[in-house]
């Protein structure tokens, strides 16, 4: 009797294998198809840097440099200028003349969205980091002023 316990328990446990391949077969696949179809991130994903502007077109950055202050790892570099009266490039008395992120030493942990009293920097959504040489991972302010729209759809969370 023992031996037929013993297949019958194999039997049963075959078919829990059968039954847990034919759901993996049946359901849909998990992967996306990225470059045609966009990544689903949730809304707190946070990836590469962009400088706001405001909408009559002046940086929003007035170079306090706090966000500099913030960083853990010492990523990002502000100089600030004066600004011009007559032709101001921000509302306050000063501005980010240099603003560059090293993306090579950048953790991404949003200390300096959170620093910034003007919201000017803040971490978007685009995760397409690969570069080919690493200049490309030392962003200067040009392109962190006109960011890409990244390929990704927000869900919600």
């Amino acid at each position: 009797m023992s031996y037929v316990n013993e297949v019958f328990r194999g039997a049963v446990a075959i078919a829990q294998a059968f039954g847990v391949t034919l759901k993996a077969l049946l359901s849909s696949p998990l992967t996306v198809e990225y470059p045609e179809q966009p990544a689903a991130v949730y809304p707190r994903f946070r990836a590469r840097h962009e400088l706001r502007r405001y909408e009559n077109g002046l940086e929003r950055c007035i170079g306090c440099m706090l966000c500099e202050a913030a960083c853990p790892t010492g990523a990002i570099h502000v100089e600030a200028a004066e600004n011009d009266p007559e032709h101001p490039t921000s509302p306050g008395e000063r501005y980010a003349k240099v603003y560059d992120v090293n993306l090579m030493r950048c953790v991404f942990c949003g200390d300096c969205e959170t620093a910034c009293p003007v919201e000017a920097v803040v971490l978007g959504h685009d995760f397409e980091l690969a570069v080919y040489n690493r200049a490309g991972l030392l962003l200067q302010k040009e392109q962190l002023l006109n960011p890409k729209a990244p390929n990704v759809v927000v869900r919600a969370e």
